[in-house]
């Protein structure tokens, strides 16, 4: 990877953003990998040296092992608490790693928990992905350990949080740090999942070894939002509403008694954000998103 300073931040900081010794160990993927777009991981190992990313993009994500760490530091001697062990099972000719934050032992099963420095928004609206990862850990953990996963957590650190919006608004998180459960898997189906996720990350790989096309990533591995439909006025630029289908809007229209002959629905069409930012670290290289920006022009 070739790593930038566009704003010419001091050595000491570059140096201690971008220390790095994470490592999925001697396996084909790790969890974090697999639960991601296969078309993503082929061309970032394809391209790797030649994938660039500024400074500045590790801040959070180094925030985010410091707060492992402190947390780690504090879990000290305790027979019942299992602190980032990374396991291993072999699966369909592959070996599948993950590294657990915090495993709690009871007698009924383990308790899986997960650290997240995250985004206020995250915390209210939830991700798929945090389902997905925390599942394939209770995998990791019955296939190797043979033990029952008793609970699925998310503990967040919101780095957005807003003393004052928790004040005025009862929805809003009401404190920086949030404890989300998540729904836990039957085995058939955590099964079921690995499985299809080995499978297509394989087809991906074999695919490129081949020459034959790159599966595309989905709209959810794009990030893309949904088409939304603005309701505008003639002669105003910023919309009356934004909603999310046409009929919607047209009906909004139709409910207006003043002027409505002057209203119109704009349509806005969902942009792939993961792409378009460059988020993934591999757009330039990627015929999916540059046929996105040909059939646009």
């Amino acid at each position: 990877m070739k790593i930038t300073n566009h704003h010419g931040l001091p050595s000491v900081v570059v140096q201690a953003l971008t220390q790095d010794d994470y490592s999925k160990g001697k396996s084909n993927r790790s969890v974090t990998q697999l639960i991601d777009s296969p078309r993503v991981g082929v061309l970032y190992k394809e391209h790797e040296h030649e994938v660039e990313k500024d400074v500045v993009d590790f801040l959070w994500s180094r925030f985010g092992t410091g707060m492992h760490n402190v947390f780690e530091d504090a879990v000290e001697s305790n027979e019942c608490l299992i602190t980032e062990e990374r396991l291993y099972v072999e699966a369909m000719d592959w070996t599948i790693s993950g590294a657990i934050d915090l495993q709690e032992l009871t007698p009924q099963g383990r308790i899986i928990s997960d650290y997240k420095v995250t985004s206020v928004w995250s915390v209210i609206n939830g991700k798929t992905a945090w389902e997905d990862q925390l599942n394939a850990y209770a995998w990791l953990i019955r296939k190797s350990t043979g033990d029952a996963v008793k609970q699925l957590r998310i503990i967040c650190i919101i780095r957005d949080w807003q003393r004052r919006r928790a004040y005025e608004d009862s929805t809003y998180p009401q404190a920086p740090i949030q404890i989300i459960l998540i729904p836990l898997w039957s085995s058939r189906d955590q099964d079921k999942y690995m499985d299809n996720r080995i499978s297509v990350h394989q087809e991906a790989q074999y695919n490129q070894l081949t020459g034959a096309p790159l599966p595309f990533c989905s709209n959810e591995e794009r990030w893309k939002k949904g088409d939304m439909y603005a309701v505008m006025k003639k002669g105003r630029k910023r919309a009356i509403r934004v909603l999310k289908s046409d009929q919607d809007a047209q009906d909004y229209i139709h409910a207006i008694s003043v002027d409505r002959d002057k209203h119109f629905v704009e349509e806005r069409l969902g942009e792939p954000t993961r792409c378009i930012q460059n988020w993934c670290g591999v757009s330039a290289w990627c015929d999916q998103y540059q046929g996105d920006m040909t059939n646009e022009g």
